[in-house]
Order: C-alpha cells, then sequence, then structure tokens
C-alpha cells in the first residue's frame, strides 16, 4: 500500500451494494432473511416448528468474526494467532475449561496463519456480513435441536439443507417469481427493509463525476433486485451515476477468477445474454471479471494504469479479493464502528413509518451489535486464563484482516460522504487533522493505511477521528467505548 491514501488519487471509484451503498433496517431484515431460510426447513426438510420462534434475546448469539466448524456443529470466535477465544456449540457456550480441554492454546486446524485463509469450505463457514448472520443463528439452533434428539450427536450433515435454503430463496430466477419469502416481502414494503440514501451521498456520488471519476458498481445480486433496491435507495435516475454497472458478479470469483472462467455477459430484459470476448464499452452487464474491466478502465482513463478504490462490507466478497488479486486499494464498511449504538441508528426521514404493518409480522430482531454478551467485542476480547493481566487483551482474527487486506475502514458510505469540511491537499496528514479547511470534495481526504476512520459530531464542532490498528488494545478498547452515534443533519 502506498504511505498514504487519498480518494482524490484514485482515477475508478467503485461500490459494493448491499450493506455498503444500500443500508438495511437491520431489526426488520434480520427476521425476515431468518423466517426465509427456517420456514424452507420446517415445511421441505422435516425440521422441527420450534425454529420459526426466536426471541429478541436470541439475537445475541449474532455476532460478525464467527467460524462455523460444519463437522462438530461448533463456533468459534478466533485470536489473531488463530487460537480459540471463545466457543459454542450450538448456541450454548462452552465453559473456559471445557474450551481449554477441546482447543486449548494451539491454532484452530482450519486456521492459516498468513490470514489468507477463505472463508468458505466444505469444512467450515466464516460469518463477516449481515446478510449472513441471521443464518449463523439458525445453524446454531439447529444444532440445538440435533443435539437434543439424537442424545449428543457429535457430527453433523445439515448444510446441505441450509444451502437449500439459501437457494430456494435466492436463486436468479427467485426475485421474477415471486419464489421463497425474502424477494415478495421486500418488493411489497421496501420502505420497513431499505434506508433511502441521505441527499448527502447523492450529492458526493454527483461530484465524484464531476470530477472526472469513473464510478462503478459492482455486485452479487442479480439485476432485478439491484434494480428494485437503486431505484428506492437513490432514484429512478440512478444509472446515470454509473459508469459501469455489473450485476451476479459471484464475488470473490470477480476477482479471483481468470476471463476464460468468468466472462461478462450481456443483459436483456435482466435475462443473461451471449458471453462477451472481453469488454469494450461502459455500460450494465452480469457476471465477468475484473481483468476484463481493468483493460476497460485504462481505455476509459487514458492510463496504463489506473488506480482503482472499492467500498464494500464483506472481508471475504469484496475487501481481501479485491485487495489481495486486483491490488485495488479499499474501503471497509464497518458498521462496528458506530459502536452498540450505531446498529440502532435510524433516520425517520430515510424509511417508511414502520407502523405500516404488512403480511410478514415475524419476530423483531434486536440490534445486531459489536458486542454481544455471550461473543464480546468484534475487535478485541480476553484470553481465558489471563483475565485481568497484561497480556490478556487480544486481537481478533477479524480485526487482523482489516488491518491487513483494508485500506482504511469507516462505518458507513455517508459517514466519509457527509463532511464538507476536509482537509487541504498537499499538507501532511497530522496537519490535515489539525487544521481542517472547507472543500468542495469530500474525497480529498488522505489517511494512513490500515486506519479504522471514526466520524463524530461533538456540541461546537466536527471532526475526524482515526486511530491506527497498532495502537495498543487498550487505548482502542477504551475509544471504542467512548464512540458517539452520528445524528445527520
Amino acid at each position: 500500500m502506498a504511505q498514504h491514501f487519498s480518494l482524490a488519487a484514485c482515477d475508478v471509484v467503485g461500490f459494493d451494494l448491499d450493506h455498503t451503498l444500500c443500508r438495511y433496517n437491520l431489526p426488520e431484515s434480520a427476521p425476515l432473511i431468518y423466517n426465509s431460510f427456517a420456514q424452507f426447513l420446517v415445511k421441505e426438510k422435516g425440521y422441527d416448528k420450534e425454529l420459526l420462534s426466536v426471541t429478541p434475546e436470541d439475537w445475541d448469539f449474532c455476532c460478525k468474526g464467527l467460524a462455523l466448524d460444519l463437522e462438530d456443529g461448533n463456533f468459534l470466535k478466533l485470536a489473531d494467532n488463530g487460537t480459540v477465544l471463545r466457543a459454542s456449540h450450538g448456541t450454548k457456550m462452552m465453559a473456559p475449561e471445557v474450551l481449554a480441554e477441546a482447543y486449548g492454546k494451539k491454532e484452530w486446524k482450519h486456521f492459516l496463519s498468513d490470514t489468507g485463509m477463505a472463508c468458505r469450505s466444505g469444512k467450515y463457514y466464516f460469518y463477516d456480513n449481515y446478510f449472513d448472520l441471521p443464518g449463523a443463528l439458525l445453524c446454531a439452533r439447529v444444532v440445538d435441536y440435533l443435539t437434543k434428539q439424537n442424545n449428543g450427536q457429535k457430527t453433523f450433515d445439515f448444510w446441505k439443507d441450509i444451502v437449500a435454503a439459501i437457494q430456494h430463496n435466492y436463486k436468479m430466477s427467485a426475485f421474477k417469481e415471486n419464489c421463497g419469502i425474502y424477494f415478495p416481502e421486500i418488493k411489497r414494503d421496501p420502505g420497513r427493509y431499505l434506508h433511502s440514501c441521505p441527499e448527502s451521498v447523492k450529492k458526493w456520488l454527483r461530484q465524484l463525476k464531476n470530477a472526472g471519476k469513473i464510478l462503478l458498481l459492482i455486485t452479487s445480486s442479480h439485476s432485478d433486485y439491484c434494480r428494485l433496491l437503486c431505484e428506492y435507495i437513490l432514484g429512478n435516475d440512478f444509472t446515470d451515476l454509473f459508469d459501469v454497472v455489473i450485476t451476479n458478479a459471484l464475488k470473490p470469483g470477480f476477482f479471483s477468477h481468470l476471463p476464460s472462467q468468468r466472462p461478462f455477459r450481456t443483459l436483456e430484459n435482466d435475462e443473461e445474454q451471449e458471453a462477451l470476448p472481453s469488454l469494450d464499452k461502459p455500460g450494465w452487464y452480469s457476471q465477468g471479471n475484473a481483468v476484463h474491466l481493468y483493460e476497460l478502465l485504462k481505455k476509459m482513463t487514458g492510463k496504463p494504469e489506473p488506480k482503482v478504490v472499492y467500498f464494500g462490507d464483506s472481508m471475504h466478497s469484496d475487501i481481501f479479493p479485491a485487495r489481495h488479486y486486483s491490488n485495488w486499494e479499499t474501503v471497509l464498511i464497518l458498521e462496528e464502528l458506530r459502536g452498540d449504538e450505531g446498529a440502532r441508528s435510524q433516520r425517520p426521514e430515510e424509511s417508511e413509518p414502520l407502523e405500516k404493518k404488512g403480511k410478514y409480522e415475524g419476530p423483531k430482531a434486536k440490534p445486531l451489535n459489536t458486542s454481544s454478551k455471550k461473543w464480546g467485542s468484534f475487535f478485541i476480547d480476553s484470553v481465558w486464563g489471563l483475565e485481568n493481566t497484561e497480556d490478556s487483551l487480544v486481537y481478533t482474527w477479524s480485526c487482523k484482516r482489516i488491518s491487513t487486506y483494508s485500506t482504511i475502514a469507516i462505518p458507513s458510505i455517508e459517514a466519509i460522504a457527509a463532511w464538507r469540511h476536509i482537509i487541504n491537499l498537499g499538507k501532511s496528514y497530522q496537519d490535515k487533522l489539525r487544521r481542517p479547511s472547507k472543500v468542495n470534495l469530500a474525497f480529498e481526504a488522505t489517511f494512513p493505511p490500515g486506519c479504522l476512520l471514526i466520524l463524530e459530531r461533538a456540541p461546537q464542532r466536527n471532526y475526524l477521528w482515526t486511530t491506527n490498528l497498532q495502537d495498543s488494545l487498550q487505548a482502542i478498547q477504551k475509544q471504542l467505548a467512548t464512540i458517539q452515534i452520528l445524528h445527520w443533519s
């Protein structure tokens, strides 16, 4: 990475859609996702109806950064060195003595010390985004049920049923066919589940375009669902904001696959058409690969090595592959930076009133937070057996991956778009933080790579707060504990 990162120096700015440009109302969308899968398991696979009953307290189990061992049904929270900090069997947390016997202080068997551990495997699944988290709770409750029914069953084979539930609800034709529960409900009442982009974001995107930046939208959502989301959050003219729109990108394969493995395809009425030997002009496409896209970006910018930055919320699908395979700069959208209050924040003007009731009236979720009572903080944790000692606090594996693969991390697109007093170019990073000046383009800030960026509002002034991930754990813990919720004016 460069010594400093500047959006102004980037020729191309790319965005993921779900949970990046499009923010979801998590207390509504999480139960919808859970119910979509649970109903399939009960009706199609014969699972117990008890899975359909979820209490608000059950949602405390959901925490980003957990690994599910598909063979033994254990959920694990890993330290940056691969040791197990906490674990549960299903939803039942392991006591320290059980944890010590099961895992000791050695690396977890599937851990790769170079932090390149794949997040998807036939042996484990890593939960790193808000679309996944309801599935974590469902899987944990399935393990509880199977353990109870089979007198302490030690190995499990339920994952194929979870995959079937996902495919039933999210397959390419599901939106058009009104298949499953998820898409029909989103179509019926988008305002209940989606937050419209505030005007600050729309203005910032237009500023980027007017400044000559090439804007990309790269999403694994299919074109019909992408269109619904974008029209709701950005308006019917959303295509004017983007030079290239890529749907059904099938990330991370979009970045890791060769052009021959994943060619671009044209679209007609949201149906995929012919495969293209290359990408020759801007437009709306399906599938594809980063290699052919970069060749197009060279033509569009007239530069042999245009600089690209990509915003995304998933380490597995967005940040790691964009950085590792394509050498793009990456900005991780990490709502956990808001603190526990962040996931609760909701601008009333961004969504329709929740009094608007409809078909789906499932159990309401508690906000999905940075810290759960069961799992502790997303960022750091205590090593069991060393509590209250100098060596007790360690980074989590998730936190280490953020430091390794994201250029910077921010709580939301709104956070970076809403700031208009960002910082003269040409001064040192420290000087910019001390003496900000008002500029029109909110992308002219530079930050040291690997920093967490948290935007707050003080009573009399606005300011940027940053911390490098190499700062002391104790300092980060103290700072994260005092983060204020950001209310946009």
